[in-house]
């Protein structure tokens, strides 16, 4: 009876070693037959394929990546891959943007085809810098003043329709100051205030032709001495802008009193306002050089306090003519202005 359990017993334990047990979570092992395939081709929109394309296979895990170069047919495709593994296809091609597949995970023996592979062209990113080139803004606004004439004829270069314009350099003080002496309409202006003095018989030149004559140089001597002392020397000097600055809004009371003070207020080179020691200089120069041609008998200290007052009265005057007038008149780059500073400055200030 004893025998027969123990056969008994060594029959089942045999039978127990002979069937394989599978414990939950356990995976069977990987074989070559388990292994699959991931394949595909790479096109463009248009559907035609892209050669010399890298596409990568990458895993989770660092050691699970491989590389391919797809043929002139596009095509790519990658073997012996493992089957429960998440995987994502990578491509790169020149002139072309990124491309990335969903997830891909493999069944054991997967046969797997990638489809919808369309690489397109990445967009264009045009980045534009824009700067502000105090020279460049500097030198338009000089063609700029050189061109403003009142009903297109008469120079009108000494303002400023800007409400902040770059300062004038030491060489366009001078140069604006030589254009203004040299112009026909000028030397045309010229002739008829000596006409004017020579029928109020001012100075005491006399009349007939050479008094005319005497007084066409006098009336040009001045104006000369005037701009060059007035309008270059001075301002170079002492860092200031010859030109007036035209306000064209607010109340006509602010407008008023910007035009009436301008004479004897300007701004500097660094745009800050300042006494107008430029003017008021050149007005008092130039009477005091009128001592040297005008005659004997208007000669004196009389004379250079009366051609300052007068060089003082005319540039309010011709301020307030400016600010009110003549800044609807003056042809700007080939328009009318308005009446209005509508002008701004590039530089955003």
């Amino acid at each position: 009876m004893l025998s027969l359990f123990r056969i008994r017993l060594a029959t089942l334990i045999a039978i127990a070693l002979a069937i394989p047990v599978h414990l939950p979570g356990q995976n069977a092992p990987v074989t070559d037959s388990n292994l699959g395939r991931i394949l595909g081709t790479v096109t463009d929109i248009k559907g035609d394929p892209v050669p010399s394309a890298t596409v990568v296979l990458e895993g989770p895990d660092s050691n699970d990546r491989m590389t391919v170069v797809t043929g002139e047919n596009g095509f790519f495709q990658f073997e012996q891959i493992k089957p429960g593994i998440p995987y994502h296809v990578h491509i790169s091609a020149k002139d072309f943007a990124d491309w990335t597949s969903p997830t891909i995970t493999l069944e054991p023996s997967q046969y797997k085809i990638v489809s919808n592979i369309e690489l397109r062209i990445p967009p264009k990113h045009t980045a534009v810098q824009v700067t502000y080139q105090p020279e460049q803004v500097a030198t338009e606004q000089f063609h700029a003043l050189e061109k403003q004439r009142i009903l297109g004829v008469i120079p009108n270069f000494y303002v400023a329709y800007d409400h902040n314009p770059e300062p004038l350099t030491a060489k366009r003080k001078f140069a604006l100051a030589l254009r203004v002496s040299v112009d026909p309409v000028t030397a045309a202006g010229i002739l008829v205030v000596s006409a004017a003095r020579q029928a109020a018989d001012s100075p005491d030149y006399g009349q007939g032709w050479g008094a005319y004559g005497q007084r066409v140089g006098a009336v040009a001597a001045d104006g000369f001495s005037d701009i060059m002392i007035g309008g270059a020397i001075l301002p170079t000097l002492l860092h200031q802008d010859p030109r007036y600055f035209y306000q064209g809004t607010g109340s006509t009371s602010s407008r008023f009193w910007h035009a009436a003070l301008s004479p004897f207020i300007t701004r500097g080179d660094d745009g800050k306002p300042e006494p107008n020691y430029s003017s008021l200089g050149g007005d008092l120069a130039s009477g005091a050089l009128s001592n040297l041609y005008f005659p004997e008998s208007n000669r004196g200290a009389g004379l250079v306090f009366e051609q300052f007052a007068l060089g003082t009265v005319e540039r309010i005057g011709a301020a307030l003519a400016q600010e009110f007038i003549l800044g609807n008149l003056t042809h700007r780059g080939g328009h009318i202005g308005t009446n209005s500073a509508n002008s701004t400055d590039p530089s955003g200030k």
